[in-house]
């Protein structure tokens, strides 16, 4: 057989190809990392906000904060206390007590505030404790 005949693909060309499929997966790969991180983020900021208005309604109905995160669910303002979308534990929650009342120094602070117990920076680069 002389060359003329011989089909195939050089060497050459099956390095482009190879390369711009590591290329192509690469960025896919990026982007889904991306993704589930921003998901995550998403799903903390919801919580977050959940819990917080749960609070604020637990407050305005009985004029005290809560004792802790639970006290919102045996109370019924919310079924269960969520999981830190980042830590995966219903555990990590740092809570702020409130200040304690003038009106009213015996009565024990309650949580004011709920933020996350992950450490490390949001996609925005704010510490996910700052939220």
């Amino acid at each position: 057989m002389t060359s003329e005949n011989q089909r195939g693909f050089t060497l050459i060309e099956v390095l482009i190809v190879v390369t711009l499929i590591v290329v192509l997966a690469g960025i896919g790969l990026a982007t889904y990392t991306t993704s589930i991180q921003r998901s995550k983020e998403a799903v903390l900021r919801e919580d977050l906000f959940r819990m917080r208005d749960a609070i604020d309604q637990y407050y305005a109905d009985k004029g005290h904060y809560p004792s802790d995160l639970t006290a919102l669910v045996s109370d019924g303002y919310m079924r269960t206390v969520p999981k830190d979308p980042l830590t995966d534990s219903t555990d990590t929650w740092h809570t702020v007590m409130s200040d304690i009342d003038a009106a009213n120094p015996t009565a024990t602070p309650g949580v004011y505030d709920v933020k996350s117990g992950a450490t490390g920076n949001g996609l925005d680069g704010t510490s996910y404790a700052d939220w």
